[in-house]
């Protein structure tokens, strides 16, 4: 089976976690610090503040942005459902704004249309590993005094002129098992200003500076020594990582251009794109449904996954709450999208038997 995703853990990480448990520090202490400056260096910010996962990372900047109770945050449908339900943690209503339908990405044209006085933030996601629009998204947000708060969960080392993921206003990611790296579960906040990065540390650890001593309301959503130790290893070998799963996007690109009736992902001018997914849409003019080539490509071997099957709008709980408007690209990509294996444990010889597959 090539699953279609693997985490690529060695023995730089194993000793790590070793030598993390043999000190007796196993919780929060010195390697989470030492990964935070790591990080912090690697994305090219002044800060950065590690914690339990990417959903604790969005919900920390949240309220270090302080947002709150009849607040508005513009985000997109299309994307893992923490994303919108971090603001809902908040207090806040998520606003949706649709995509584009060449990066999958939250179309600017379309926040612009979201803006309200309640308005106070901007969710843009780096979906699949390619940044969105964040030139395009800057410019929105300083029109209308609204902060930034980037979703690179998926997108470690990705660039856009130059620029990484996660450098613009505020970033998180995560390092779930299946992203470009992992800290076996983790997540991180990236930024330039030292007032957001001192209370979103107070947030993340029970609104204390000072042990004991409680300035706000506050959780327990710290990144323990052992998840860093791991993530020090994996820092080391991500740009390694990427430039892999580039290699075997462009070799699958290569091999698929001609087959009619599916659309392959590209990049946009002055954009590194880390595919963490390689996702390709079937058309109808594949003349076959998505059921069917899932179903063919699972049968030879071949993992696969939907990211992502039902926009957030349509989704239960979201109805639920009052949710009944219409995002069209957003719903039309859910219906075509599968997401291929393009991880680094992907071979050439992978590469070869999944394009044969496809064009069968």
């Amino acid at each position: 089976m090539i699953p279609i995703a693997k985490p690529l853990i060695g023995e730089e990480e194993i000793n790590g976690v070793m030598n993390v448990m043999r000190s007796g520090t196993i919780a929060e202490g010195p390697k989470v610090k030492e990964f935070e400056e790591e990080f912090a260096k690697y994305v090219g910010v002044e800060h950065a503040i590690a914690v339990n996962s990417g959903t604790a990372a969005l919900h920390v900047a949240l309220l270090a942005k302080g947002i709150g109770k009849g607040d508005e945050v513009i985000t997109t449908p299309f994307t893992f459902i923490a994303t919108s339900n971090s603001v809902l943690f908040t207090g806040a209503k998520p606003v949706f704004a649709d995509i584009e339908e060449n990066t999958f990405n939250i179309d600017p044209e379309s926040i612009k249309n979201k803006i309200t006085k309640n308005t106070k933030a901007i969710i843009p996601v780096d979906l699949y590993g390619h940044v969105a629009d964040m030139k395009a998204i800057m410019d929105i947000a300083e029109d209308h005094d609204l902060a930034v708060i980037e979703d690179a969960c998926q997108a470690h080392g990705a660039t856009q002129n130059g620029k990484m993921a996660g450098s613009y206003d505020v970033g998180c990611f995560s390092f779930y098992p299946t992203k470009n790296m992992t800290t076996s579960e983790g997540g991180i906040i990236t930024a330039n200003d030292g007032k957001f990065a001192e209370k979103a540390r107070m947030a993340k650890s029970h609104g204390s500076k000072v042990r004991y001593y409680h300035e706000m309301l506050g959780f327990n959503l710290r990144m323990t020594d052992i998840g860093a130790a791991i993530g020090l290893a994996q820092l080391k070998k991500i740009d390694v990582f990427n430039e892999k799963r580039m290699a075997n996007a462009k070799l699958l690109n290569e091999k698929l251009k001609d087959v009619s009736g599916i659309i392959m992902p590209s990049a946009m001018p002055g954009c590194k794109h880390v595919f963490h997914q390689y996702t390709i849409r079937v058309t109808e003019e594949y003349g076959m449904s998505r059921d069917d080539v899932i179903k063919m490509l699972n049968d030879a071997g071949i993992g696969t996954g939907i990211y992502y099957p039902l926009p957030i709008h349509q989704q239960p709980f979201y109805k639920e709450l009052g949710y009944d408007e219409t995002h069209p690209v957003a719903e039309k990509i859910s219906k075509e999208v599968i997401s291929l294996p393009v991880h680094p444990s992907v071979t050439a010889e992978d590469i070869d038997f999944i394009s044969e597959r496809l064009k069968r």
